[in-house]
């Protein structure tokens, strides 16, 4: 009697492979190398490619994730990147290469990643929806490459994400400043970073690293951070009399120098690193809530949101901060009233 053929346990193994059911539920898989009879590989469809992978003499990381993220930092797309964004997936794969270097690419199922959503990282499930992000990345790369048929994480929904509501009040602002303001240099430069956040709307990294040549009297030239395609937008903002102020604080701190950053670290007088920006603002914001003055955290990202609100109060519309002018509105719009006018 010929033995009905299985597709679907046999769907994503490597040539010349073969899936067996048996009663009992299980699979065992089957090697047959050329000339020669085939070879049992267990029941363990992982195990029984990494087996087949050894035998054919390749690298020991052949067909597994961790293959795919070192293709993957080779790759057109990832040139396309921006650099945060590099860091950013860098930081996402430290987390990711514990439990998916080794993995397998063709025994990997949908479950796998419903899994690492669900149970491995219960704890952070927004942080475990940027890791299947990337995840998709490189199994977008496999499929490419004819290493898969579908890309796994396509057919997994992500954990749900309720938007941030955190908006920082004028008031609580200007109170965390002036406390900032009286603990030394390295905190004025951070208060001051932040109050350019609130008071333009600038991401960060559009203005960590701004030198005083992008800056005038009336204008401040900046570079969007998040483009698509080729075209580099710029963004040019109005100095405010309350901007100038911060300018002013900043550029009478100390050894100005008019080629140099605006924003300077007080030790080596270069713009703060990224990592060394994180490390200080965290440690400001925890003296803040310990001596109560602020009663909640909020992230230096709460500010874009700032801007973003009072922009709208005082002018009555929202501001060109986002490529969709909708992620505008249902990100950063955080008003807690509604003012309308009555017939």
């Amino acid at each position: 009697m010929i033995r009905p053929r299985d597709r679907a346990s046999a769907d994503g193994l490597l040539p010349r492979m073969e899936a067996r059911p048996r009663k009992d539920g299980l699979t065992t898989f089957r090697f047959h190398p050329l000339g020669g009879k085939p070879i049992n590989l267990g029941t363990d469809r992982a195990e029984a490619i990494r087996k087949v992978l050894d035998m054919n003499g390749r690298a020991r990381d052949d067909g597994t994730v961790g293959q795919l993220w070192r293709l993957y930092q080779e790759s057109p797309q990832w040139k396309r990147l921006a650099p945060s964004t590099q860091r950013l997936y860098g930081e996402l794969w430290a987390s990711l290469a514990k439990g998916w270097e080794g993995g397998v690419v063709a025994a990997i199922r949908p479950a796998d990643v419903a899994r690492w959503l669900r149970v491995a990282r219960a704890d952070a499930p927004v942080v475990a929806n940027r890791e299947v992000a990337v995840l998709s990345n490189l199994f977008n790369l496999a499929v490419e490459r004819g290493e898969i048929e579908r890309n796994p994480c396509r057919e997994v929904r992500r954990n749900p994400e309720d938007p941030r509501t955190r908006l920082v009040e004028k008031g609580e602002l200007e109170a965390f400043a002036a406390w900032a303001l009286k603990r030394g240099d390295s905190a004025t430069v951070l208060v001051s970073m932040a109050e350019f956040a609130a008071l333009t709307g600038n991401r960060r990294a559009e203005f960590r690293t701004l030198h005083w040549p992008q800056v005038d009297e009336e204008i401040i030239r900046l570079t969007r951070a998040k483009q698509r395609g080729n075209r580099e937008k710029r963004e040019l903002v109005a100095v405010s009399e309350a901007l100038r102020a911060v300018l002013e604080r900043v550029k009478a701190m100390g050894e100005h120098n008019a080629m140099g950053p605006v924003f300077r670290a007080p030790r080596t007088g270069n713009p703060y690193t990224e990592a060394g920006f994180k490390a200080m603002w965290n440690r400001l914001m925890a003296a803040a809530l310990t001596e109560k003055v602020i009663e909640q955290r909020f992230t230096f990202h709460d500010l874009r949101a700032h801007y973003t609100t009072y922009f709208k109060l005082k002018f009555g519309a929202l501001p060109e901060l986002h490529a969709d002018p909708a992620t505008t509105a249902g990100v950063y719009e955080r008003s807690r009233e509604v003012r309308r006018k009555s017939l």
